[in-house]
C-alpha cells in the first residue's frame, strides 16, 4: 500500500509539473506575439510616413530585353 500511495504522489507531482511547463510555454509565446505585434505596427508606422509612391505612367511599360 505504502508504493501505491508514494506512485500516485509521484504522478500528482509529475502533472503539477506538466502544468507548470505548459503555462510558461503559453506565457513565453504570449510575449512572443505581443513583440511581434509590436514589430508590425512600427513597420506599418514606417510605411505610412514615407507617403505614397510616386509612379509615373511609363513605369513597366517598356521592357529592357538586351540586358
Amino acid at each position: 500500500m505504502g508504493t501505491d500511495v508514494s506512485s500516485i504522489a509521484a504522478l500528482a507531482t509529475q502533472l503539477a509539473n506538466i502544468r507548470n511547463e505548459q503555462a510558461i510555454g503559453i506565457a513565453v509565446l504570449k510575449k512572443a506575439l505581443d513583440i511581434e505585434k509590436n514589430s508590425a505596427a512600427i513597420m506599418l508606422q514606417a510605411l505610412e510616413a514615407t507617403g505614397p509612391a510616386a509612379v509615373t505612367s511609363s513605369l513597366g511599360a517598356r521592357i529592357d530585353t538586351y540586358a
